[in-house]
């Protein structure tokens, strides 16, 4: 009789390939190397985000519903950019991670702006050496799930966009802890209350529509 070992990791791969669409799996106790070797065996995989912090992994499992969210924010953030002729470099949930933090994480968004021409020509971004993205931003429906904000701020990402559902709310990185604000530092005109507005049309107009009324709003600011 021949016995198979697999490791901590391989466990896991088997628990998310379990995993229905818009849940989320935590696990605690897990190793750098075990999160590391995970995102290997995952690589690029669509339809999940992986998150380290010390020791705890979270993997979601993401829906229909939660990507018309993420695809609505990354749209307005390229209608305002080409209207204002600023450059703003989007990432999408590239993987964000720094072993010396044990902290790892991939947004549902995330853009370089004031960083941007730091970063513009890589293939591959380091967070050993290179800056972090100016914004992330996170589509949170699942209000048991850890939250990712102190991951960022150890990360030192000046700006942390939090989508509950309901309300988007902006923070501002301020002496390692996230404090809420009304706009945005990195791009301008956006705030929580006019994106929590876009946002909440979702159930009842297609993307279409709501970017045609975001263009109208634009012209008037």
């Amino acid at each position: 009789m021949s016995t198979q070992i697999i490791s901590h990791a391989e466990a896991i791969v088997e628990m998310i390939d379990r995993m229905p669409a818009d849940s989320v799996l935590i696990q605690h106790g897990v190793g750098w190397n075990d999160y590391e070797e995970l995102l290997r065996a995952v690589g690029d995989a669509p339809g999940q985000h992986i998150s380290f912090d010390d020791g705890t992994l979270q993997i979601m499992t993401l829906s229909f519903k939660h990507e018309k969210y993420v695809r609505l924010i990354e749209r307005i953030v390229d209608r305002l950019s080409a209207r204002l002729r600023l450059k703003v470099l989007s990432y999408g949930s590239a993987t964000m991670k720094k072993e010396r933090d044990q902290k790892g994480a991939e947004p549902d968004a995330c853009y370089y702006v004031q960083s941007a021409d730091l970063v513009g020509k890589k293939d591959e971004i380091d967070l050993n050496v290179d800056p972090p993205p100016d914004v992330v931003v996170e589509i949170d429906l699942h209000h048991e799930s850890i939250s990712k904000s102190p991951i960022y701020a150890s990360l030192g990402v000046p700006e942390f966009w939090r989508y509950d559902g309901n309300s988007l709310t902006i923070y501002h990185l301020r002496e390692e802890h996230y404090v809420a604000s009304d706009a945005s530092a990195s791009l301008p005109l956006l705030t929580g209350a006019a994106l929590s507005a876009f946002l909440a049309r979702i159930p009842n107009e297609d993307q279409y529509e709501i970017l045609l009324a975001f263009e109208e709003w634009l012209k008037g600011q």
